[in-house]
């Protein structure tokens, strides 16, 4: 079975936070979804609040601590992401841009991710097509068609209004799963790794 990796990040603030619970929704069904697909699915939730000082230290020092560093391999090293940030001032937060900017922007090249969004009002759902996917769309990633906005009018509210929280979660960790599916663009560097030095570097010399 192969195994698909994704990796969940969460800019909200408060605990619990809207943010987190969306993220926690959108991973549970992508989960679900990829191991109905034939995929074993293995799910790591970052909580950005806890690594703001690192992150803050590593725009001073140019150094990112051992618990950054991990998560920054953790990132790198996954098939799809799932990115949720709560809105502030009509756009994605600080924090959550403050990460992206301490990756390595060719690392996100040709990575699976849904976007997600938490605000207190509809009028901010428009974040997820003015800001988020412009940024990812840069970091020349594959988006699903599908991005999830959570009001307070989604939590606990299945009848009415529209379509429900779950149906809309659902629909976009489909899209993800899809776009998870077969060969990964980037895995053919990682094979690259796993090859004897010698190969590599006739590879990179074209044997001269």
């Amino acid at each position: 079975m192969e195994t698909r990796r994704i990796t969940v990040l969460s800019a909200g603030l408060g605990v619990p936070s809207s943010s987190r619970l969306l993220a926690d929704q959108l991973a549970a069904s992508a989960k679900r979804q990829l191991g109905e697909a034939g995929y074993d699915a293995r799910v790591e939730v970052i909580e950005l609040r806890e690594l703001a000082v690192d992150i803050a230290n590593n725009f001073v020092t140019g150094y990112a601590g051992p618990r950054l560093t991990e998560v920054i391999s953790g990132v790198e090293q996954s098939d799809g992401i799932i990115a949720v940030s709560p809105v502030f001032s009509a756009s994605y937060s600080g924090l959550f841009k403050s990460f992206i900017d301490v990756l390595d922007p060719k690392s996100l090249d040709g990575k699976a991710v849904l976007m997600g969004a938490a605000g207190g009002t509809d009028r901010h759902q428009m974040v997820l097509d003015h800001a988020m996917r412009p940024l990812f769309s840069y970091l020349r990633t594959r988006m699903t068609q599908t991005s999830v906005f959570a009001g307070p009018q989604d939590w606990g509210n299945n009848d009415g209004g529209g379509s429900p929280l779950s149906a809309r979660v659902d629909r976009a960790a489909g899209e993800l799963v899809q776009l998870l599916s077969g060969e990964q663009p980037h895995r053919k560097a990682d094979s690259m790794e796993s090859l004897p030095f010698e190969q590599l570097l006739a590879g990179i010399t074209g044997g001269r």
